[in-house]
């Protein structure tokens, strides 16, 4: 790639945390380039849902905006869209754990355009602080009377299944969902049971919680405020049926695979898919690894990315613009190359096109493709700067 011309010089934010532009005749393409210390202790990457909400849609300049928090000496320097999105929800499509609460978790990608079902990339920081790229499921668990209770859904619950146990919080809403799984023919609904639960604090890294009813063989319970429903249908329904009123139980939310200080999350979000892997560019084999589709993989737009060293102490946001003369966009095999040039051991792709936008100090520094401006996307990654 070509150096960067004068005109775009690399500007200090503050100690550690730099920005740059890079124009490149061969594609034409113009690049922008984030470059974070992570081994600053005043700089902290957050994930960030739009409208402080499971649903709905905001601009990634306005969730910047909205954390910037001066009275508590919080200051947002960069924002960039990340994951892949429900257009008409706001829905992410994978994971999200923000400073340590999952809003979202699954052990399936919720995504239309998969070719397959799978699970896609995602960025993780551990509580050590410790930045990694992985395909991440939840590894979700619950003790209390009578045994361990798996949870295989965090405010989401996978369609089309006839047994499964989901864990709903207030983010979700106010109750928990019907059922809307069909029974087969001449065969009896499904079971199902609920528990809901008042928070109790914690042990280690687990949460308790205090069983404030006794199951009830019904959906659509309220979720109360600071606490928790246990939803458990098809045959999983009799492992809460024991629970009673006044037990304390015991829930585990983490990750499979696991993180490097063998803990929950701290932050997670995802994108599609993975673009680097240990130095080797691998996105020409997204289509077998993540189930990419060509419109998306193999043409040329506007694409936003983050990648890390390979000793995990930088972090690099790039976002690419596309659909001028100036800059075409790239395939994913070419933002593969233009990270491994920034020196990035791993790198995974974001939310790309019309959602493609990079703030820094509360302006839009790339050129957003929509014609109405800048896209209200699912959610962002923040770089935050305490002072």
């Amino acid at each position: 790639m070509a150096t960067a011309p004068a005109l775009f010089p690399r500007t200090e934010l503050a100690p550690g945390l730099s920005w740059w532009r890079t124009d490149d005749a061969t594609g034409p393409w113009r690049l922008t380039v984030v470059r974070v210390d992570l081994t600053r202790n005043d700089l902290q990457l957050r994930a960030v849902h739009a409208r402080d909400s499971l649903r709905g849609r905001e601009t990634t300049s306005s969730m910047a905006e909205r954390t910037h928090d001066a009275a508590a000496g919080l200051y947002t320097r960069v924002a960039i869209n990340a994951d892949f999105f429900d257009l008409r929800t706001g829905q992410s499509e994978n994971n999200q754990v923000s400073d340590g609460e999952w809003w979202v978790g699954r052990m399936l990608t919720d995504s239309p355009f998969d070719t397959w079902d799978n699970v896609h990339t995602q960025l993780s920081v551990a509580q050590s602080g410790r930045v990694d790229i992985g395909r991440y499921v939840l590894d979700a668990r619950v003790w209390g009377r009578g045994g361990v209770v798996p949870v295989l859904g965090f405010n989401h619950a996978p369609a089309g299944t006839y047994e499964s146990t989901a864990w709903y919080t207030p983010r979700f809403g106010s109750y928990t969902p019907r059922d809307t799984v069909p029974a087969a023919p001449g065969a009896p609904s499904r079971r199902v049971n609920e528990v809901a639960l008042r928070s109790a604090g914690m042990r280690g890294d687990s949460l308790l919680y205090v069983v404030q009813a006794a199951a009830a063989a019904r959906d659509g319970t309220p979720i109360p405020m600071g606490g928790a429903v246990l939803s458990a249908r098809g045959d999983r329904a009799a492992m809460v049926h024991a629970w009673q009123v006044g037990d304390t139980v015991r829930a585990w939310f983490g990750t499979s695979p696991g993180l490097s200080d063998a803990r929950p999350p701290r932050q997670l979000i995802g994108g599609w898919p993975r673009i680097v892997a240990n130095g080797v560019n691998v996105a020409h084999e997204a289509a077998q690894r993540e189930g990419t589709i060509s419109r998306n993989a193999e043409a040329r737009h506007p694409r936003s990315a983050v990648g890390i060293s390979r000793d995990g102490r930088t972090l690099w946001l790039v976002v690419v613009d596309g659909r001028s003369d100036r800059s075409v966009g790239m395939t994913l095999v070419e933002l593969g190359d233009a990270m491994r040039t920034l020196g990035v051991w791993d790198a995974l792709n974001f939310d790309g096109g019309g959602s493609t936008t990079l703030v820094i100090d509360g302006r839009v520094v790339n050129m957003p493709t929509d014609a109405s401006g800048e896209r209200a996307v699912g959610n962002a990654l923040l770089v935050l700067q305490r002072r």
